[in-house]
C-alpha cells in the first residue's frame, strides 16, 4: 500500500474536523488540577481527559518533549500513553527542536519517528543542513524547521540581516533549495509575527506546512494569523489557552469550551478549501 503524503493526511483530518487548530499538550505536572493528582500517572490522566474532550476540535496535538523527559520514567510513560490515546488520523507533532551532526542526528530522528512514532517533529537548523538530513529520510512525515519563533528573543538572531535578507528568510530559502521537493519540509513561524507570517506564506506557497505557535497566552491574534496564512497548510498551536482553561474537576469541559472558541476564531477568515497534496 502506498504511503500517504503528510499533506494528504492533513487534508483528511481537515476535511473531517474542519479546523487548523493544533492543541499543545505541554503538560506541566506542577500545575495539574487536584482531581488528577491521586492518579497512578497524573499527566497521562490529565492528557487522556483533554484528548477525549477535544479530539473532534483539532487537526493535531503537539507535545513539547521537555515536559515529559523531565518526569523520568513516569514522564516517558505519560508520553507513550498519550500518543496511544490520540485517535488515528489526528496528527502528532513532537516538539523537540533537535539539531546535531552525523549519527547523533540519525538517533534523534529514529527516536522521534520510529520509537515514538510522531507524524512530525521540530528541528533547529543552526548547525547547518547536514544536521537536518536524517529527518528527511522518513516518508509521510513532516520536519518543521525553526524559522521565526514566537518568543521575544527571536529578535536576537533570527532577524539579523544576511546578504540583504533577514536570517529567518535565508533559512527558509536554503531549506527549500535543499529539501523543498521532499514533501516533508515545513517551517515554524510564530503567531506573534503575523506580517512576517504573511510574507513567508507568500514566499513558500500554500502547500508547505507552517506550524504557528503563540496564540492565546503568548498574545497571537487568531484572525490576523488566519488572514496571513491565506488558506495554506497550517497548524495553529494553542497550549495553555486550552489545557489551562480550568483548574477544577471540570477542567476537560473548560478545555473543550476554550477549544471551541479558538476553532470559531480560526474559521472567521480562513479559506475553506483543503490544501493541494
Amino acid at each position: 500500500m502506498a504511503t500517504h503524503t503528510f499533506n494528504e493526511r492533513y487534508d483528511a483530518v481537515l476535511g473531517r474536523n474542519n479546523t487548523r487548530l493544533c492543541i499543545g499538550l505541554d503538560t506541566d505536572i506542577r500545575n495539574l488540577p487536584e482531581s488528577v493528582a491521586s492518579s497512578a500517572n497524573p499527566v497521562l490522566e490529565f492528557n487522556s481527559r483533554i484528548i477525549e474532550a477535544t479530539q473532534d476540535l483539532c487537526c493535531s496535538y503537539k507535545m513539547n518533549l521537555a515536559f515529559y523527559e523531565s518526569g523520568g520514567e513516569k514522564g516517558m510513560e505519560a508520553l507513550r500513553g498519550t500518543l496511544e490515546r490520540i485517535p488515528d488520523g489526528v496528527l502528532t507533532i513532537g516538539d523537540a527542536k533537535r539539531g546535531d551532526i552525523g549519527n547523533t542526528a540519525e538517533r534523534y530522528a529514529s527516536a522521534l519517528f520510529e520509537e515514538l512514532g510522531f507524524d512530525a517533529v521540530t528541528v533547529n537548523p543552526y548547525m547547518g543542513m547536514d544536521t537536518l538530513a536524517p529527518f528527511f529520510g522518513y516518508q509521510g512525515r513532516c520536519v518543521f524547521v525553526l524559522a521565526l519563533t514566537s518568543n521575544p528573543g527571536s529578535n536576537d538572531f533570527q532577524r539579523l540581516t544576511v546578504e540583504g535578507s533577514p536570517l529567518y528568510m535565508r533559512v527558509v530559502d536554503h531549506c527549500i533549495e535543499t529539501y523543498g521537493a521532499s514533501g516533508s519540509l515545513g517551517f515554524v513561524v510564530g503567531a506573534t509575527h503575523p506580517e512576517e507570517l504573511a510574507s513567508v506564506r507568500r514566499h513558500v506557497g500554500g502547500s508547505i506546512p507552517l506550524l504557528i505557535p503563540g496564540l492565546g497566552a503568548q498574545g497571537g491574534d487568531a484572525e490576523a494569523n488566519t488572514r496571513a496564512n491565506d488558506g495554506g497548510v497550517a497548524f495553529f498551536n494553542v497550549s495553555r489557552g486550552i489545557i489551562a482553561a480550568g483548574k477544577g474537576e471540570d477542567f476537560a469541559e473548560k478545555a473543550r469550551q476554550a477549544a471551541l472558541t479558538f476553532v470559531a476564531d480560526l474559521q472567521e477568515s480562513r479559506a475553506d478549501q483543503p490544501s493541494e497534496a
